[in-house]
C-alpha cells in the first residue's frame, strides 16, 4: 500500500512487530526495556490457543534469569523433565540428560504457552514505550521508495495504521507480513504430519518416557498433570485417509504404539478433538528488505520434533534485541544492520533444520514397519555409553548458538 494512503487511526512507533507469539512477545519486552518505542499487534482477543509450543527449554530459562525473573516465572504451574525417554518397541531408554548442562536449570519446564506469553507481557507492560495492541491482525504493508514504513491491521474499531521505522514480521509460518513483503521461502520436504489430542493420565501411569516408538509408528506424550497432551505422527497428508477408517481404528492405532492407554484411546469420541498440525520445515532465502525483518516461523518454519521450534523464535527476538535496539533508539537502523540478525542466526536454524529432515525421513516416518523386537542397534549403542545422552540435551536444551541479553535496562 502506497505512504501517502490516509486511515481513521494512525500511531508513530520505532518499531512494529507483527504477531503476539514468543518470537513478538519476547522481541517486544527486549526492545522496551532497552528504551526502543516498540508497538505489538496480535490478531487474537487473547493468547490462548490449544496444542502450541509448550516447553521452555533451559536456554530460554537462563534468559528469564538474566531478566532478573526466574524465580517469579518458575512459580507459575509447571512440569519439569530432566530428562527425554522413550519407549521403542516396549523397551524404555534415555535420549537426553539435561543434568550436564551449563544452564540455571538443568530441565525442560513444560508450561501452557499461553502461560508463558501472560508472563512476558506483564513484563513488557513496566515499560512506558511498550503497547500491545489485542485484536489488530495485520492485512497489509505501508511502503515508500521501496523501503516498508508501517502496517495497515483491522481493529474492532476499524483500520489502524501504524507507523514506523521498522517492521518485524513475527506472525508465524502463515506470516502475512512475509507474503506482503514477497519474500522467497525455501522448502524442505517433510515426510509427515501431527495429530494433537488429549487422552487422560491415571496416577499410575509409567513415569514420562515422552518418545513411544512401535514398528515404524511414533507417539509424543506430554505430561499435563491431569491429561497427556498426545502428538500422533502420521504420513503427510494421510489424515483424510485416516478420518475414513473411522475412530475406532485410529483408537486401535494409538493403543498398539501405548499399549498401557487402554481403554481411554475410546473416549476420543470425535474428530473435533483431533486437530490436524501440517508439518513445515522452511526458511527464508533473505530475512530482511529495506524497514522488514522477519524472524521466529516467519523466518524459519521448524517441525515439533524435539520442540525446539520455540526456543530458536526466542533466540531470534534476543539477537535482534542486542543488534537493533541502539540503532532503532537512535534512527540509525539500516538494510545491513537487518541482514546482521540472518546472518547470526541462520546457521544455527539450518543446522537443527537438517537434523529435523534426517529424523523425520530416516526415524519418524510415520508408516508402519515390520514387527520388530527390542532396541534398533543406534539405540543400544545410546543404552551402552550413556555419555552420549548429554549431546542431544546440548542441541535440544541449548541449541548451536544461544543468545543471550547484552542490552541494558533503559532508565
Amino acid at each position: 500500500m502506497p505512504d501517502s494512503a490516509k486511515s481513521p487511526g494512525t500511531i508513530r512507533t520505532q518499531c512494529c512487530v507483527v504477531g503476539g507469539g514468543p518470537a513478538g512477545m519476547m522481541l517486544g519486552l527486549l526492545l522496551a526495556r532497552a528504551g526502543v518505542e516498540v508497538v505489538v499487534l496480535e490478531k487474537h482477543a487473547d493468547f490462548f490457543r490449544d496444542f502450541r509450543g509448550d516447553t521452555i527449554h533451559p536456554s530460554t530459562l537462563d534468559l528469564m534469569a538474566e531478566l532478573g525473573c526466574l524465580e517469579e516465572f518458575l512459580s507459575l504451574p509447571h512440569q519439569e523433565l530432566h530428562k527425554i525417554g522413550a519407549t521403542v518397541n516396549g523397551v524404555g531408554v534415555t535420549m537426553a540428560d539435561f543434568s550436564h548442562l551449563p544452564t540455571h536449570c538443568k530441565f525442560i519446564a513444560l508450561m501452557p504457552q499461553w502461560d508463558f506469553l501472560n508472563f512476558v507481557s506483564r513484563r513488557a507492560a513496566r515499560y512506558p514505550s511498550f503497547q500491545l495492541r489485542m485484536e489488530a491482525e495485520a492485512t497489509d504493508l505501508i511502503e515508500a521508495d521501496g523501503r516498508v514504513t508501517g502496517v495497515i491491521a483491522k481493529t474492532p474499531g476499524g483500520e489502524l495504521q501504524v507507523r514506523a521505522d521498522l517492521v518485524v514480521g513475527a506472525d508465524g509460518r502463515s506470516s502475512t507480513v512475509r507474503a506482503k513483503a514477497g519474500l522467497k521461502v525455501l522448502e524442505s520436504g517433510v515426510p509427515i504430519d501431527v495429530l494433537w489430542l488429549r487422552l487422560p493420565r491415571l496416577a499410575s501411569d509409567p513415569l514420562q518416557s515422552l518418545g513411544n516408538f512401535r514398528n515404524g509408528r511414533m507417539m509424543v506424550m506430554l505430561d499435563r498433570g491431569e491429561y497427556w497432551q498426545c502428538a500422533v505422527i502420521i504420513p503427510k497428508g494421510g489424515y483424510e485417509q485416516i478420518r475414513k477408517a473411522g475412530l475406532p481404528a485410529f483408537q486401535d492405532y494409538m493403543l498398539k504404539i501405548v499399549p498401557f492407554l487402554g481403554e481411554r484411546v475410546r473416549m476420543l469420541t470425535t474428530w473435533d478433538d483431533v486437530k490436524l498440525l501440517t508439518v513445515q520445515i522452511n526458511r527464508l532465502r533473505e530475512w530482511a528488505r529495506p524497514g522488514l525483518l522477519c524472524i521466529g516461523d516467519a523466518a524459519h518454519a521448524m517441525s515439533p520434533a524435539g520442540g525446539v521450534g520455540i526456543n530458536l523464535a526466542l533466540q531470534d527476538a534476543v539477537a535482534t534485541s542486542n543488534l537493533l535496539a541502539e540503532k532503532l533508539r537512535t534512527g540509525t537502523a539500516g538494510l545491513e544492520d537487518l541482514r546482521a540478525v540472518q546472518k547470526r542466526r541462520e546457521l544455527p536454524t539450518r543446522l537443527i533444520q537438517a537434523i529435523q529432515v534426517f529424523i523425520h525421513r530416516r526415524v519418524s516416518g510415520g508408516q508402519p514397519g515390520e514387527i520388530v523386537d527390542g532396541l534398533p542397534l543406534p539405540m543400544r549403542i545410546v543404552t551402552s555409553l550413556p555419555f552420549l545422552t548429554r549431546i542431544p540435551a546440548r542441541v535440544v536444551g541449548l541449541g548451536f548458538r544461544p543468545e543471550h541479553v547484552e542490552t541494558a535496562e533503559w532508565a
